[in-house]
């Protein structure tokens, strides 16, 4: 009957939630919230619930996606309020939207990260910067499910610049980090742009790192920055192009 996506952030603690809990976590809000999800067919049915890009256990998003099927029209607003409510606090309701066109993965063309970088020398770090955009290619190493890859990082980074900050510690420098990564397979993820910075100009930092996603979207061909991606359902409501014939059940 209706599909709707819900933008939502992973705060706090909840960043080190598994992809598999989060997943856990919101089949019971929408439950809880009396939701009235729809169920696939078969001998195991499970509620039409997608997720679109979805950011590495131990990253905080701003901007994390999902996309509910429903068996009945319902208010977005009323379903952002009640599955907001429903959740536990880290994961954060921002936006709900009726699907109008298209599939979400579609237009996740890139993601914009900020890394906080306690300790780090600020200097050091513009220094590697600089290396990493003059070098063409950063070939870099990760483990993956289809075992160890090798990719290219600079490809994927369409921007990167650091700046220091005010110590939250008496006596200890933060590096901030902000980059827009461009989505490719496999995926460039901070933690491999770090270890492209790293061989390139041996720069490290002393402790891990605070990584945040603060949008992902498809990617605004003047500021280069992701826009957002719900946009063009919200563009639809408000009068632009009818939907094609079809095109409702896309992406199910």
């Amino acid at each position: 009957m209706q599909r709707v996506r819900v933008r939502y952030a992973k705060r706090g603690r909840l960043r080190f939630t598994s992809h598999r809990d989060i997943s856990r976590a919101v089949e019971r809000a929408v439950r809880r919230a009396g939701i009235p999800v729809a169920f696939s067919a078969g001998f195991s049915p499970h509620p039409k619930i997608s997720y679109a890009g979805a950011a590495p256990t131990g990253v905080a998003s701003e901007a994390e996606y999902l996309e509910l099927g429903l068996t009945e029209p319902c208010d977005p607003d009323r379903i952002r309020a009640q599955l907001d409510a429903s959740l536990p606090p880290g994961l954060d309701v921002i936006d709900v939207v009726e699907a109008r066109s298209g599939a979400l993965a579609d237009r996740l063309e890139g993601s914009a990260w900020e890394l906080r970088l306690p300790g780090a020398d600020a200097e050091l770090a513009r220094m590697a910067v600089e290396k990493f955009l003059a070098a063409g290619t950063v070939e870099v190493e990760r483990l993956t499910k289809k075992g160890m890859r090798r990719f290219d990082a600079r490809e994927a980074v369409l921007t990167l610049a650091s700046e220091g900050t005010a110590a939250q510690v008496p006596g200890q420098s933060c590096v901030i980090l902000r980059m827009v990564v461009r989505h490719m397979t496999p995926a460039v993820r901070p933690d491999d742009v770090l270890t492209g910075l790293r061989l390139v100009a041996d720069f490290a930092p002393p402790v891990p790192p605070e990584v945040t996603r603060l949008a992902q979207g498809p990617l605004d061909a003047v500021s280069g920055e992701p826009a957002d991606p719900l946009d063009l359902d919200r563009d639809t409501m408000r009068g632009g192009e009818a939907e094609p014939a079809g095109a409702h059940g896309a992406g199910q």
